[in-house]
């Protein structure tokens, strides 16, 4: 009865929040909105029997996107509303292709082919041979390590790009994330308190992904949303972006992946494939060095471009 109560309440929720997001004429409102919707949809993936998915929902879909924008929304500029009637044209058109999209995403789950085609038999069948025990993780790093790998590169050219708007005399300097917390007040509290065990936590994600679920990607974005506490809370500054060892931070999980898959020429013939008995140490390794560069980048994507140089 319980979980069924739990179900029923998700189900009445989310269309509600969902809603609401669209509605809010304040930003701010709507950003706060969608964190909400986030963490709320993290709990059904976890009804779905889907704590992976439901841990990046959690950590990345509405934690670290949440700050983000959160900090864009605080920084735009407040606008007067104006008397435009809410049912534009291009309103009724945008929620008329989002109804068309609905319906079909929801006919596919209503009215299922008879023979669904999936390669999860064969995935989990050879799994064994890669020392995991987590099939996510299984996929990630074997069956497809190439766009694993890929991903974590084109987060470093995001990051560039969000470098880029700097102004020229800034370039290499501090972020423009500012301290928002007054002294003694709650965040300040909860800066001194949470991020202690929040690296705990975000080690022990990344740790038990090659066997449970988490990985580098979680918990490396609960170790950034400790950094960024810190920093909003005003205990730390943000390091300017031409430190060295901020850069190699950046790097070193892609250069240690690729390292280990031209190893691979050498020891596996072929490019990310693992030498027999090392798979998992070398994920492992991988892993680790990633959660650490995916934290630095993502704090700093949410602490945005360098606006000065810093003090000498």
């Amino acid at each position: 009865m319980t979980d069924l109560a739990l179900d029923v309440s998700l189900v009445m929720l989310l269309p509600v929040i969902a809603a609401g997001i669209v509605v809010a004429r304040d930003a701010v409102v709507g950003v706060t909105l969608f964190v909400a919707y986030g963490f709320l949809l993290s709990l059904v993936w976890v009804r779905l029997a889907a704590p992976d998915v439901a841990l990046t929902e959690a950590a990345i879909g509405s934690g670290v996107t949440g700050m983000l924008l959160l900090t864009t929304a605080t920084r735009l500029p407040r606008v007067e509303r104006t008397t435009e009637p809410f049912a534009t044209p291009t309103v009724l058109i945008a929620a008329a292709l989002c109804a068309v999209v609905s319906a079909s995403l929801m006919s596919i789950v209503v009215f299922p082919p008879a023979e669904i085609r999936t390669l999860a038999p064969a995935a989990m069948a050879s799994l064994p041979d890669s020392g995991l025990g987590n099939p996510v993780a299984g996929v990630l790093f074997v069956y497809r390590a190439l766009d694993t790998l890929l991903e974590k590169i084109v987060l470093l050219l995001a990051l560039l790009g969000v470098w880029s708007l700097a102004p020229d005399r800034a370039w290499g300097g501090v972020p423009a994330l500012r301290p928002s917390a007054q002294p003694n007040s709650i965040l300040v509290f909860l800066a001194q308190c949470l991020p202690p065990a929040g690296v705990i936590v975000g080690l022990y994600i990344c740790w038990v992904g090659a066997d449970q679920p988490g990985g580098a990607f979680q918990g490396g974005a609960v170790l950034a949303a400790m950094w960024l506490l810190v920093v909003v809370a005003g205990l730390r500054d943000v390091p300017p972006v031409g430190r060295c060892w901020v850069r190699l931070s950046l790097i070193l999980g892609p250069v240690v992946f690729l390292g280990v898959g031209l190893a691979g020429f050498a020891f596996a013939d072929a490019f990310l494939a693992y030498p027999a008995g090392y798979a998992k140490p070398l994920i492992v390794v991988v892993e680790i060095t990633l959660t650490l560069s995916i934290g630095v980048a993502l704090g700093l994507l949410a602490a945005g471009s360098p606006q000065r140089m810093p003090q000498p």
